[in-house]
């Protein structure tokens, strides 16, 4: 969001896909604003919505001699000029695929930023919550299937790993009807789940076949890693640490860092490590093929009552048969305008 005095050179215009311009032309300043904004642009296209105050002959010429690709009246609801943009933006695709894209495409960024300042030890929380409910919404809006299949197309197997998590824990807390804090503090542990593996040798992290028996054990050492390096970046979220810390541990002990076991597992552990699992199983890697769904969720089922628990595996698998829309674009966008 850019203001009347700015003069959009702190903006990454290459990453801005489209305006809406809320301003007076009778007044200088917003004048002034929109021609820098042109002249930032150095004639390249951008789709710009501009709000009038009057819609008269006048005031409609000099929006377009500033760029202006569409016009509405100050009474038009804030939903109605983000449809207006978006189908600008792409005309060829529905709005929650553009949405759905753009949160995917935030995600994607912050991964890719995360991990490298992970390998310094350093952990930007506060971006790492901006991203939680674009991903929710994304997977709200959109359903499950757009966003597997945005991110089934990442050629980084880590970063790829990351974005499915997150995406299915959020339609699992979504399906289960969770509060918004324990939905929100869920995706906040997807996303950062797996950040200890930021300090795994990249020579283990990207080997090209299965681990050897030392190499496991310095993968397995990246939930204690990641723990601590949200601890020392100052989280405060007890249940995201949690899952950082035990998403591979067993109702049966087997797992780790910690061999945890039965109630030592709390809820959100569980429901992470369920997503975690699935999204490895049906993941493609170079040393084996991805899985199908109905083999995968066999699986989990077979880790049952052992390790995983039955009914979350089976609220889980009832969840993937429910991956449309929950609610019309508009009304989302209306609500979080």
């Amino acid at each position: 969001m850019a203001g009347l005095a700015d003069d959009w050179t702190d903006l990454d215009l290459d990453r801005v896909r489209g305006v809406i311009a809320d301003v007076s032309l009778e007044r200088a300043e917003a004048r002034r604003c929109l021609g820098k904004l042109s002249d930032r642009l150095g004639g390249r296209a951008l789709p710009m919505v501009c709000v009038l105050q009057t819609m008269r002959s006048e005031e409609l010429r000099q929006a377009e001699q500033l760029g202006a690709t569409a016009c509405f009246p100050p009474q038009t609801l804030p939903s109605a000029l983000v449809t207006g943009l978006f189908r600008q933006i792409a005309p060829g695709k529905a709005m929650t695929d553009l949405l759905v894209e753009h949160s995917f495409d935030r995600a994607d960024l912050l991964f890719t930023d995360m991990f490298k300042a992970a390998r310094h030890g350093r952990v930007d929380l506060e971006a790492i919550d901006d991203e939680i409910d674009p991903v929710l919404r994304a997977v709200k809006v959109g359903g499950l299937r757009p966003w597997l299949e945005l991110v089934r197309a990442h050629d980084d197997m880590t970063v790829r790993h990351c974005l499915l998590v997150a995406g299915l824990a959020a339609h699992f807390a979504l399906h289960l009807g969770l509060s918004h804090d324990d939905r929100t503090s869920l995706v906040r542990g997807a996303l950062v789940h797996d950040v200890g593996k930021a300090k795994i040798p990249l020579a283990i992290l990207q080997k090209p076949s299965a681990l050897d028996a030392d190499e496991l054990g310095v993968m397995r050492t990246h939930a204690a890693l990641g723990h601590d390096m949200l601890m020392a970046a100052g989280m405060t979220d007890v249940f995201a640490l949690a899952v950082t810390r035990h998403h591979h541990e067993m109702l049966d002990g087997s797992g780790y860092p910690d061999g945890l076991s039965d109630a030592s597992i709390s809820d959100p552990v569980r429901l992470l490590t369920i997503c975690d699992i699935y999204a490895a199983l049906t993941e493609h890697r170079c040393y084996r093929p991805a899985m199908t769904q109905v083999e995968a969720i066999a699986i989990l089922r077979r880790m049952t009552p052992d390790r995983l628990e039955a009914a979350l595996v089976e609220a889980f698998a009832a969840s993937l048969n429910d991956i449309q829309p929950t609610r019309e674009f508009t009304d989302t966008v209306s609500r979080s305008s």
